[in-house]
C-alpha cells in the first residue's frame, strides 16, 4: 500500500468523476453531479473499430487478474475473519492504539447481586507464551445474592456490536480455569445492547480443574440483531481464568471452523481470482524485523508468518501498521486454505529487513537477515513439503497433508531505499532459488508509478534477471486514461509485471470507467504484465484507513463498489490470448496550462515574500510584497494559521496540513511565477502552486515533502494526485530559498536558487474510449471490450473481416450509468445488465452507451 505524499494518500479528497476532472485542457465539460438537473444531450461520436481474427496477438495466463488481501480497513478481524468477539484474549494494548487497553471491547457485568472483580493479568499461570494475558474473576461468593446470582464480563463485539440472525446457530468456546475444586459454573448467553432482552437460550458450561480446558458449546439466535452482546458470567466463589472467549457463527465459508465470513469470502470467490497475494501490504515490511518476544508490549513487529499457524490460542497478536490490533486468527495457513478453495495460486509476501511505507530504515544484523532467510525457506516447506518434513507436519497437523503448491514468493513491499533492499533481496532470492528453484521469486519498484526509486530498483532487477517486478500505484482517473500505452514500450525480454496495487482514487463510477480503460492495456500487453490486483480489497465502513476500496461491508451486510463490478466483468472473462484490434482515437486539443497561483505547507510552518507573477514579454500580473497585508489571497476556513508576520505571510500551524491558500487569475497562461520561501518548523518543506483551478485541481512543486526526503511536482485532478518529476532535494529550516516556476504552454521548467532544478511537459491526453478484443477458445467467441468514458455515446463501426464467420446474434454485459454515481448499502446503481444484439456481421455498427463498460461476446470462426 503505497503512503504517497505528504498528503497521505489515504486522507485525499475525494475525486470528481472523470469528465470534471479532465480540467479545462481536456476533452469534454464536466458531467452533472448526482444531485444536480441531467446535462443535455451530447451527440454521438463516430469511431472505428477494426479486428484480426485470423491473427493470434498474446496469451493471458489464467493467473492475470488475482486479489490483494491487506489486514487493513478492518479488514481481517470484524471482517474477513469470522470471529465475532474483540479482543477475546485481552491483548489490545496501547502499542496497538492510544485508546485501547486489554479491557477494551468488555465490561464487567453481575447478576443477581453478586459482587466480584475482573482483572488482566500476565504471571505464570498464563494460556500461552505468546497468549500472556488473560482474564482473572474474583468472585465474592453467593453471601447475600439471590438464585442465579454470578459476576463477569460482556463483551460488544466489533464496531456496533454482535450481529446475529435468527434461527442461525454459533460456536461459542473458551479457555477456562478455576481454584475451586467443585468447578465453577459459566452462563454464557446472547443479549441485545441494553441487556434487557435474551437473543437467544443460554448456554451452561462447568469448569472443572485448575488446568487449562477449551470447553465448548453453541447458542442458536432466537431473535435477529446488528448490536448483540455476548456475556460470560460465573457463579459461586473462588477464582476463574478465562482466555481466547470466542463466537463463531456455525456457517461460515465451505464450513470451516476459525473460518471466514461467507458473504464476503463468497463475494472475493465470485470474481474467479488467478491468485491471492498476502498478508500486504505495508504492515509487512514496518516495525521491528526482531522475533517475538513477548513481554515487550511496546513492540511493533513486521509481520512474521510463524506468528500466525499453529493452534489459535498459541498464536500472538500484533501491533497493526493501520493502527489496530491484529489477532493472527486469520494465519498463513487459512490464507493458503482461502486461495485453494478459491481456486487462486497463493502469492505470499514476506519482508525483506528494509522498511518501506514512508520509512527509511535497513537492518544490518547477518544474524537477522540469515533468520529471516531461513524462515522464507522454512515457510516454503510449510506449504509444499512432505508431512515427513518439519514444517510439512506443521500443515498436515492443522489438517492439510497435501501441498498447497506454492510456485510464487514475493520478498519486500514499497521499500523507499532500492540499493539496500535489492541487496537483502538478492540474499533471499538465491538461498530460495538455491534449494528451490521451481519458486519464482518477486522483486518490486517501490511506491510509485515514477521516480528515482522506481528507475533504480527497475536497473537492478533487470540487470539481475530478476523473473518479476511488483509495481505500486495509485493515480487520479486522468493518469489512467492517459496512461493506456504504459506497457507498449517494456522491454518484451526483461523482467514480468506483477501490477500488485493499482487503483484511481475514489469509488465513483468515474473512477471504476478509468480503471477498466486502464486494464484494457494490461491485457493489450499479456506477455508482460503476468500479473494485477486491484486493492484495497475490504473495508470496514467504520473503520476506513484507506479510500477507494472494492468490496465494502458492515456488521450486518457487504457491498460491491462501482470498482468491483468493473473488475468482476475483466476477471470473469479474460480470455485465453488477445486478438489485435485498433480503434480510432477521439478528436482532442490539449490547451495551455492554466490557473492561479498558490502558497502551501504540510505539517510545517513557512514563511513567504516576495510574490510576483509576470508575462513572458515581461508585463506584472501580480505582485504582493505583503506590506499591506494579505487581502489579495483567498484561503479556506481550518487550512493552517496565515497571517502576515515582519513583512512576510507566515503559515505558523507546524501540525496543519494542506494548507493552501491562492491568489490571481484562474484564467493565466504562460507566466513566470516568483517567491522567497522559508522553512521555519515542522517535519516538510513548502509548497508552491501553479496552474490553479481549485483546492483539488492544480499543480505544486512540493519541496522538501515525504518527511523532507525528496522534492517533486504533482498534478492534482479532483483532489488525487500523481508526481510528474521529482529529485532528492531537502529543505533547510531557517534559509530563504528563490524559487521559480515558468510556464509555457503544456511544458514547466523549474529553477531554485537560480539553478534548473527539472522540467516536465504534461501533454498527455486522457482517451475516454479504450479497447481490447480477447478470444474465448472454449467458447469459441471472441470477447470485444469497449470502455466508453464520455458524455456522448460512442458510434462504432465495427470490421472483424470479411473472412470471418459469425453468429449474428452477440452476448452483452454492460456496466453504465452516471459518472458520480457511488454503490452503498442502500443502492447499488451500478450493476451488470445483460443484453442481446441481432445485427452481428463481418462488419456492423453498434453504439456504445456513455459511461460504459461493454463486454460483447460474438461467435466467431
Amino acid at each position: 500500500m503505497a503512503l504517497g505524499g505528504p498528503h497521505g494518500r489515504a486522507r485525499l479528497a475525494p475525486a470528481l468523476s472523470i469528465l470534471s476532472v479532465l480540467l479545462a485542457a481536456t476533452l469534454l465539460p464536466p458531467p452533472a453531479t448526482a444531485s444536480s438537473a441531467p446535462a443535455p444531450e451530447t451527440a454521438a461520436v463516430d469511431y472505428t473499430l477494426t479486428v484480426d481474427p485470423a491473427r493470434a496477438g498474446p496469451a493471458i495466463d489464467d493467473t492475470m487478474y488475482g486479489v490483494f488481501f491487506e489486514d487493513i480497513n478492518h479488514a481481517a478481524d470484524g471482517g474477513l475473519y469470522a470471529e465475532l468477539v474483540q479482543n477475546r484474549s485481552f491483548e489490545f494494548d496501547r502499542a496497538d492504539h492510544a485508546s485501547y487497553t486489554p479491557m477494551t471491547a468488555w465490561t464487567p457485568t453481575a447478576t443477581g447481586g453478586a459482587t466480584g472483580t475482573a482483572e488482566v493479568v500476565d504471571d505464570d499461570g498464563r494460556l500461552a507464551e505468546r497468549n500472556r494475558r488473560h482474564l482473572r474473576l474474583s468472585l465474592d461468593g453467593p453471601a447475600g445474592a439471590g438464585a442465579g446470582a454470578g459476576f463477569g464480563v460482556v463483551n460488544s463485539g466489533h464496531a456496533s456490536g454482535i450481529t446475529v440472525r435468527a434461527g442461525e446457530t454459533y460456536d461459542f468456546s473458551v479457555w477456562a480455569r478455576t481454584d475451586r475444586s467443585s468447578g465453577t459454573p459459566l452462563t454464557v448467553g446472547l443479549r441485545d445492547a441494553s441487556g434487557d432482552t435474551a437473543l437467544a437460550d443460554p448456554l451452561h458450561i462447568a469448569v472443572r480443574t485448575d488446568h487449562w480446558t477449551r470447553y465448548t458449546g453453541t447458542l442458536t439466535a432466537r431473535t435477529a440483531s446488528t448490536a448483540g452482546r455476548l456475556t460470560v458470567i460465573a457463579g459461586g466463589s473462588g477464582t476463574v481464568r478465562l482466555d481466547m472467549v470466542s463466537l463463531f457463527p456455525r456457517e461460515t465459508f465451505r464450513g470451516r471452523p476459525n473460518g471466514l465470513r461467507k458473504d464476503l469470502a463468497e463475494k472475493i470467490a465470485a470474481l474467479k481470482p488467478g491468485f491471492l497475494r498476502f498478508p500486504g501490504g505495508c504492515l509487512v515490511n514496518t516495525g521491528s524485523h526482531e522475533a517475538y518476544e513477548a513481554p515487550d508490549w511496546e513492540r511493533r513487529r513486521s509481520y512474521q508468518w510463524k506468528d500466525t499457524v499453529g493452534p489459535v490460542e498459541q498464536r500472538a497478536t500484533n501491533a497493526n501498521f493501520w493502527g489496530y490490533n491484529q489477532s493472527y486468527g486469520l494465519g498463513y495457513f487459512e490464507y493458503f486454505q482461502f486461495a485453494k478453495d478459491i481456486g487462486a495460486m497463493p502469492l505470499p509476501v514476506v519482508p525483506a529487513l528494509v522498511t518501506g511505507c514512508g520509512q527509511k530504515r535497513a537492518t544490518d544484523d547477518p544474524e537477522l537477515l540469515r533468520r529471516h532467510v531461513q524462515d522464507t525457506l522454512d515457510l516454503i516447506e510449510f506449504a509444499n513439503g512432505p508431512v515427513t518434513s518439519t514444517w510439512g507436519a506443521k500443515r498436515a497437523a492443522m489438517g492439510h497433508p497435501k501441498p498447497f503448491g506454492l510456485t510464487h514468493l514475493a520478498v519486500g513491499n514499497e521499500e523507499n531505499l532500492p540499493d539496500a533492499y535489492f541487496e537483502r533481496f538478492t540474499a533471499f532470492r538465491q538461498a530460495v532459488e538455491a534449494e528451490h528453484p521451481e519458486i519464482a521469486v518477486v522483486g518490486n519498484s517501490g511506491p510509485d508509478d515514477t521516480g528515482q526509486t522506481f528507475d533504480r530498483l527497475w536497473e537492478l532487477n533487470r540487470a539481475a534477471g530478476v523473473p518479476m517486478v511488483d509495481e505500486h500505484y495509485y493515480n487520479s482517473p486522468r493518469w489512467f486514461l492517459e496512461n493506456n500505452a504504459r506497457y507498449d514500450s517494456y522491454d518484451r525480454q526483461g523482467p514480468k509485471v506483477f501490477l500488485g496495487e493499482y487503483a484511481s482514487l475514489d469509488n465513483r463510477f468515474s473512477n471504476a470507467l478509468a480503471e477498466a480503460a486502464y486494464m484494457t492495456g494490461l491485457e493489450r500487453n499479456a506477455d508482460v504484465v503476468k500479473l494485477a490486483s486491484y486493492a484495497p480489497l475490504l473495508a470496514r465502513t467504520d473503520s476506513v484507513q484507506w479510500r477507494p476500496d472494492m468490496i465494502w461491508f458492515d456488521n450486518r451486510t457487504s457491498w460491491g463498489s462501482t470498482s468491483y463490478e468493473a473488475q468482476k466483468l475483466f476477471m470473469t472473462n479474460v480470455g485465453d490470448h488477445v486478438v489485435p484490434s485498433q480503434a480510432s482515437p477521439t478528436p482532442a486539443t490539449v490547451a495551455p496550462i492554466g490557473g492561479a497561483v498558490g502558497l502551501s505547507t504540510w505539517a510545517t510552518s513557512a514563511a513567504y515574500d516576495d510574490v510576483t507573477v509576470t508575462a513572458p514579454d515581461g508585463r506584472t500580473l501580480f505582485g504582493d510584497d505583503f506590506s499591506g497585508g494579505d487581502g489579495q489571497w483567498t484561503r479556506a476556513a481550518g487550512r493552517g494559521a496565515w497571517a502576515v508576520e515582519d513583512g512576510a505571510y507566515v503559515q505558523s500551524d507546524a501540525t496543519a496540513e494542506d494548507t493552501l491558500v491562492t491568489a490571481g487569475d484562474p484564467a493565466w497562461q504562460d507566466y513566470d511565477l516568483r517567491v522567497k520561501a522559508t522553512k521555519r518548523s515542522g517535519r516538510e518543506g513548502f509548497l508552491i502552486a501553479f496552474g490553479v483551478k481549485d483546492t483539488g485541481n492544480h499543480y505544486w512543486w512540493n519541496l522538501g515533502g515525504w518527511g523532507n526526503t525528496r522534492s517533486a511536482v504533482e498534478k492534482a485532478v479532483g483532489g488525487a494526485k500523481q508526481t510528474l518529476v521529482e529529485d532528492g532535494t531537502t529543505i533547510e529550516s531557517g534559509r530563504a530559498y528563490d524559487v521559480r516556476i515558468a510556464v509555457r504552454g503544456r511544458h514547466v521548467t523549474l529553477f531554485l536558487d537560480g539553478e534548473e532544478w527539472g522540467s516536465f511537459t504534461d501533454d498527455k491526453v486522457a482517451e475516454p474510449f479504450r479497447q481490447v478484443v480477447t478470444r474465448d477458445k472454449a467458447t469459441g467467441e471472441l470477447i470485444v471490450k469497449v470502455v466508453n468514458a464520455q458524455d456522448a455515446a460512442a458510434r462504432t463501426r465495427i470490421d472483424l473481416g470479411r473472412e470471418t464467420g459469425v453468429a449474428p446474434v452477440a452476448h452483452l454485459t454492460t456496466l453504465q450509468g452516471d459518472p458520480a454515481a457511488e454503490n452503498t448499502s442502500a443502492s447499488q446503481p451500478i450493476r451488470p445488465r445483460r443484453s442481446t444484439f441481432d445485427g452481428v456481421d463481418t462488419t456492423f455498427t453498434y453504439t456504445f452507451p456513455p459511461h460504459s463498460i461493454t463486454f460483447m461476446r460474438i461467435k466467431a470462426q
